[in-house]
């Protein structure tokens, strides 16, 4: 399969020293931040096509200068994640040094059509292996590495066809521990407008982790490090680089019309739940609807095993799913600032909703219970945001692999907006799987919402099954 992607060049891009935005020598990694040492790249894909797509030489020349200008906002991004052995900490060092090589932007061939890419993708059963080749590998195992890199991918038939047709792949890798979801987005929509509009004013990001206020922080970052990547600089076992083979992944479209009518049914079934009285009738979010939506789904496509540590809930484990929760204007009492929606950096906090399978494989309540749980656990985590901090990741690694689902990204990231100049994106997908059982969303157009699911080959059909069943 690597054979069907040509690398047809290599370099690497240097911020722009016009508009540069000098940092301090190095960006110490946040608590937050250390937990997401040992994932994988985030590795973003926007497939593009149709007749108003550039030249591909053209097309280059165009991303690689906007994105000089980019990075002399985002300059972290040209940096390197490094270690320092005498304290423990990992920082990004953003150093005349470590800048200089710049950020790798690679040009490559895809050795079919048009029609050929666009499958890898569209398709209800993705080609992950295939996938993954369209995006640029991000070597961070080992410290010090590089936190960003581009490729760009054109098809090798069919371009000049005649019909007006032409088709690109632009994507980044960017390592998780110097961005979460809202970041990348911030980060894109940046690049995306100075492709556009060459002088396109940009709100410069904030990258002071001082503004997240925690006793300590320095300590529970060291103490997160220790555990997820106790052999540093060495930061991610060989193990963690790979997918899955036993792992199926599918991507779904809900429209506008089908999270209108889940969200009403979670409310009928509160009410149910209640005998009918009405102590609030207020829909649920689109983001608690689509979760509470996938999680039953899963729960119902699953054989849940009895949790035989507790006699009195053997038969009925519980499930658990994972949201992460954005803190940005949420966090106060921060220096120099409180954290707000320039801030460049992981801002989130997990939030454990936990409910029995057997309420959430009720047809007549199940979406209601989870959506209950899933809100319970938000209130709970926005009403105290960081209680708790140092004991996140203990609490994670303590939940029962086998019945533990990911939430990641979010509907209120608009990636079909990020229009380098040639239009919509007619595609966007994240390749990386950072987890087992794992649930991704985003903003589609027409407040409809994109979901990609991974899961065992032997949950994915019945887990189709009822989701389709739900919004049918």
């Amino acid at each position: 399969m690597r054979s069907r992607v040509r690398v047809l060049s290599v370099a690497h891009v240097l911020p722009a020293q016009e508009g540069f935005l000098p940092v301090d020598g190095h960006v110490k990694l946040s608590f937050m931040d250390a937990l997401f040492i040992d994932r994988v790249p985030m590795r973003r894909l926007f497939f593009y096509e149709g007749p108003s797509i550039p030249p591909y030489p053209s097309l280059v020349r165009s991303l690689k200068s906007s994105l000089d200008a980019a990075l002399a906002v985002f300059t972290p991004l040209a940096g390197k994640l490094s270690h320092r052995a005498s304290t423990g900490d990992v920082f990004v060092d953003c150093s005349p040094a470590a800048v200089s090589p710049g950020v790798r932007f690679v040009e490559a061939e895809y050795a079919g059509s048009i029609d050929d890419m666009r499958r890898l993708a569209i398709g209800d059963e993705h080609n992950t292996e295939a996938l993954a080749l369209l995006g640029p590998e991000l070597n961070a195992r080992r410290l010090p590495a590089p936190v960003l890199a581009v490729q760009v991918t054109r098809p090798a038939i069919g371009v000049g066809d005649g019909r007006g047709r032409s088709a690109v792949v632009v994507a980044v890798s960017i390592h998780h521990a110097v961005a979460d979801g809202h970041s990348v987005w911030q980060f894109m929509n940046a690049w995306s407008a100075l492709s556009r509009d060459p002088a396109a004013g940009l709100v410069p990001p904030t990258f002071d982790r001082a503004a997240i206020p925690y006793p300590k922080a320095d300590e529970v970052a060291r103490k997160f490090l220790r555990t997820i990547a106790p052999a540093l600089p060495v930061a991610r076992s060989p193990s963690l680089s790979h997918t899955p083979p036993d792992l199926r992944r599918r991507t779904f479209l809900l429209r506008a019309g089908d999270i209108e009518s889940v969200k009403r049914r979670i409310v009928a079934q509160s009410e149910a739940i209640r005998g009918g009285e009405q102590t609030d009738t207020r829909l649920p979010s689109t983001y608690v609807a689509v979760s509470s939506l996938v999680w039953t789904s899963i729960v119902r496509a699953k054989a849940m095993p009895p949790d035989m540590d507790d006699p009195a809930a053997a038969g009925d484990a519980e499930a658990y799913l994972l949201v992460p929760a954005d803190l940005r204007r949420r966090l106060v009492g921060g220096a120099p600032a409180a954290v707000d929606e320039r801030y460049f950096g992981n801002c989130v906090a997990p939030c454990f909703a936990r409910a029995p399978a057997g309420d959430m494989r009720d047809e007549r309540a199940g979406l209601a219970r989870a959506a209950a749980a899933i809100g319970d656990a938000v209130r709970a985590r926005l009403g105290d945001p960081l209680g708790g901090a140092e004991r996140w990741l203990e609490r994670f690694l303590a939940a029962p692999r086998e019945r533990l689902t990911h939430m990641g990204s979010s509907n209120r990231f608009m990636a079909y907006e990020v229009d380098f100049g040639w239009g919509a994106p007619s595609r966007v997908e994240l390749v990386s799987l950072f987890a087992r059982e794992l649930v991704l969303v985003l903003g589609a157009e027409e407040d409809g919402v994109q979901v990609t699911v991974a899961l065992d080959h032997a949950h994915m059909e019945g887990f189709a099954a009822n989701l389709l069943r739900e919004t049918a």
